[in-house]
């Protein structure tokens, strides 16, 4: 009867445990998007929707104004393990960089809702991008997720490519190896550096659509 007693202790402390703090949680196991679930409007081929964000410096940014450019919009979550393995490897900062050199527009996008993993004050943002050394030309806060649903974005990260008449190029994965180890860095198939080229080119994307992979990004209904 005490075992039973004891037995029965432990399971309700650990029932009443407190759950995982969203900020620190781990998520490591990758989410491979469904490709059947695509979102017409965020199809390659198709005119980029447009928006308008606040950035962590209060300043606003529409996605028109910047008609004549290419754009790339990274879906961002400092604490996904998956974006973890670019920041950290240096590869994200050196693509940013690589963009910044082609005249590129690099806007990062969060899309995790308050209380969520990768939600941050637009101060504590500001402090990640600096400690992770972001080479982006903003980081923009989309709490609604309004603006991420609109690309169909279901990954951290995912990559968005708009060409410079406001039309979809790409859309999906960094890269088609799903780990969080940085050393498949160098032998995944990089997808966005391609569909960079040929964009800036003004010829098609080979490759235009891909599965993203990573963290889900956090929306306020878990969807």
């Amino acid at each position: 009867m005490r075992l039973v007693f004891c037995l029965g202790l432990a399971i309700a402390l650990a029932a009443c445990a407190a759950p995982e703090d969203p900020q620190t949680a781990p998520d490591a196991d990758p989410v491979v998007a469904d490709a059947s679930t695509d979102v017409a409007s965020a199809d390659p081929g198709s005119p980029a929707p447009d928006f308008t964000l606040v950035d962590t410096s209060g300043e606003e940014h529409t996605l028109s104004d910047y008609q004549g450019l290419v754009v790339v919009l990274e879906w961002l979550n400092y604490d996904c393990p998956f974006v973890g393995k670019h920041y950290g490897s240096g590869n994200m900062q050196a693509l940013q960089a690589q963009a910044e050199a082609d005249d590129v527009v690099w806007l990062s996008i969060v899309s995790s809702a308050p209380g969520e993993q990768g939600h941050f004050s637009p101060g504590e943002m500001n402090d990640r991008t600096e400690q992770e050394g972001g080479r982006q030309l903003a980081v923009l806060m989309d709490p609604s997720g309004d603006v991420g649903r609109m690309y169909d974005a279901r990954t951290t990260p995912q990559m968005v490519v708009i060409d410079a008449n406001g039309m979809l190029t790409y859309n999906g994965a960094i890269d088609d190896t799903p780990s969080t180890d940085q050393a498949d860095i160098k032998t995944a198939q990089n997808y966005l550096t391609p569909a960079l080229a040929a964009t800036l080119a003004g010829q098609s994307v080979e490759m235009a659509r891909t599965t993203p992979y990573g963290c889900s990004v956090k929306y306020a209904d878990g969807a």
